[in-house]
């Protein structure tokens, strides 16, 4: 699969910059020697950043995938769905 909507595409690599920027500062937020308890507050916004961007993509997967496919082999559109429930059992 790959996301063709150029403004989805575009908005989940703006998060994944956003959530690359979090990793750096808890880096420097080591580095710095600051409270644990500061640092387990960004990862737990850093984990649900991520959460955000696997539902946004998991979207996209859905609409793209699974609701304009052209498959109209039953069993092929069942595996479809199979291979989504995967996915989402993976996620964080």
């Amino acid at each position: 699969m790959k996301i063709e909507n150029p403004n989805a595409k575009k908005e989940l690599v703006n998060r994944l910059k956003r959530i690359e920027g979090q990793v750096r500062g808890v880096q420097a937020m080591l580095d710095d020697q600051r409270d644990c308890r500061e640092i387990l507050q960004q990862l737990s916004a850093i984990r649900s950043a991520l959460q955000s961007v696997t539902l946004g993509l998991i979207e996209q997967y859905t609409l793209e995938c699974l609701l304009n496919s052209r498959e109209e082999n039953p069993i092929q559109r069942q595996e479809l769905v199979k291979d989504l429930i995967q996915l989402i059992g993976k996620a964080p």
